[in-house]
């Protein structure tokens, strides 16, 4: 039963009475709060950028519009908020796969390199923004090194994504009624 709800047992054996009702823990249904997991990455990532912009810890750096991404890209980023979205996205991947390193992240963030008539090898991004990245999700207070494994969430980082997980999913199950039932 359910503390501060208290059942006298009535003069007919041990059942309570009926006037009051006994609620077991396993009859209260409560909706799970929504996660990273619960939120399409796109929409999750885009408002997560919208949100790191807001906060002074978190600035592109002075060569930010003129540097590629990696040795397999052939231009700089068309979005002038790449910056966000990367840092954003780079918060995604800590929260899902933490620890995770710096090595694993560009992996992640590479790609193919086409070498003209050679076959096409896979890349490694860039290194300097992924550390940059982590460096300054770090300075926010949102991920935190754990000893010669990477980085990973502290609290308040997850607290933060799970709550603006929930803003999200209200605001996307409203307005797409098929996510409700994930």
């Amino acid at each position: 039963m359910l503390s501060g709800v208290e059942c006298q047992p009535s003069e007919i054996g041990n059942r309570p009475s009926p006037g009051l009702v006994a609620i077991s823990q396993s009859d209260v249904v409560t909706e799970p709060m929504p996660t990273v997991y619960d939120i399409p990455a796109n929409i999750l990532i885009r408002r997560l950028a919208q949100d790191l912009r807001s906060r002074k810890d978190i600035q592109p750096p002075d060569w930010a519009p003129f540097v590629k991404t990696g040795v397999q890209r052939e231009r700089a980023p068309d979005d002038p908020d790449w910056w966000y979205v990367r840092c954003a996205s780079v918060l995604r991947k800590v929260y899902l796969e933490g620890p995770i390193g710096v090595e694993r992240l560009r992996i992640e963030y590479g790609g193919r390199k086409r070498r003209g008539d050679k076959p096409a090898r896979e890349r490694k991004g860039g290194g300097s923004i992924v550390r940059l990245c982590i460096q300054q999700l770090e300075r926010a207070g949102f991920i935190k090194r754990r000893a010669s494994k990477g980085r990973e969430m502290t609290d308040i980082g997850r607290s933060y994504l799970d709550k603006l997980s929930g803003a999200l999913k209200t605001e996307l199950s409203k307005a797409i009624p098929s996510l409700e039932k994930y």
